[in-house]
């Protein structure tokens, strides 16, 4: 199971490695690390979703290559074989998006967890948190990419004839048509041709927490007739919500591996 509850959490909480991926839209003026410097989930590591990603290209938190994402695991201390626990503390659930990373680059889906409702769910039940960094013991992680787990422009593009994958956007419906302009400059309105719109948010429920199987069940079975369809790739903005349709298609077809369009519209829709 993708998920995990804050109760389970706080039993296993010396069990686990705990990273803390809080990541706000740029318009919200919220500084991830500066917010858990001052309150985490005690033994909480950060992960910075910016600084952790590519860094020679314009678009923003792209995955980065095999070899850089090995020495940012290594220096989390994190092994191989380590059970982990993602949380954030945003209201897009950018936990989701460092979950996605892990899997793509090889580690055990069923080793890597992202916290149900995160911080907020957390702290709003009086559980302990912490201001004290860990100290880190570097590992040696080695990955092992799964390049089948993301799409590029030029495969979105050759879908939109071939047909072979659906594409699912997970902006907001007023971005996806095209009716708003864009939140980040320079690109254009709408969305790519034949693809179709679940806003992230419908899979959430107003605490932030994921809505039940039988309601995600419902929300994707208004847009693809069979739910075991494994060829079903996810975009959004910037590939951090659409992470979060990711899981929760994961929650209803446990034999989906996640994939997704990692340039999102912040590629695609490039004036």
């Amino acid at each position: 199971m993708s998920l995990v509850e804050t109760k389970w959490l706080e039993k296993n909480l010396y069990n686990v490695k705990i990273i803390d991926c809080s990541w706000h839209m740029p318009h919200t003026l919220r500084d991830g690390y500066q917010e858990y410097k001052l309150n985490h989930i005690p033994g909480a590591i950060f992960f910075d979703l910016d600084k952790n990603s590519k860094k020679n290209t314009s678009l923003p938190h792209m995955l980065t290559d095999k070899k850089d994402w090995e020495k940012i695991v290594s220096k989390m201390g994190i092994n191989i074989n380590d059970k982990i626990v993602v949380y954030d503390n945003s209201d897009v659930i950018s936990s989701c998006r460092c979950w996605f990373n892990f899997i793509y680059f090889g580690h055990d889906p069923k080793l890597i967890h992202v916290l149900n409702g995160g911080l907020k769910k957390w702290i709003k039940e009086n559980r302990k948190i912490s201001s004290t960094e860990l100290k880190i013991n570097f590992s040696n992680y080695k990955s092992d990419e799964k390049k089948e787990l993301v799409k590029n422009k030029n495969l979105i593009d050759k879908n939109i004839i071939s047909q072979k994958f659906k594409i699912i956007d997970g902006r907001s419906k007023e971005r996806f048509e095209g009716k708003v302009p864009e939140p980040r400059k320079g690109l254009r309105s709408g969305s790519i041709k034949n693809s179709l719109c679940i806003p992230f948010d419908y899979c959430l429920n107003n605490d932030k927490t994921f809505k039940n199987k039988n309601e995600l069940k419902t929300i994707f079975e208004s847009f693809i007739d069979d739910l075991n369809d494994k060829d079903i790739v996810f975009s959004c903005g910037s590939g951090v919500t659409a992470c979060v349709l990711a899981l929760a298609y994961s929650l209803i077809n446990d034999k989906y591996q996640p994939c997704i369009y990692d340039g999102s519209w912040a590629e695609y829709g490039l004036i």
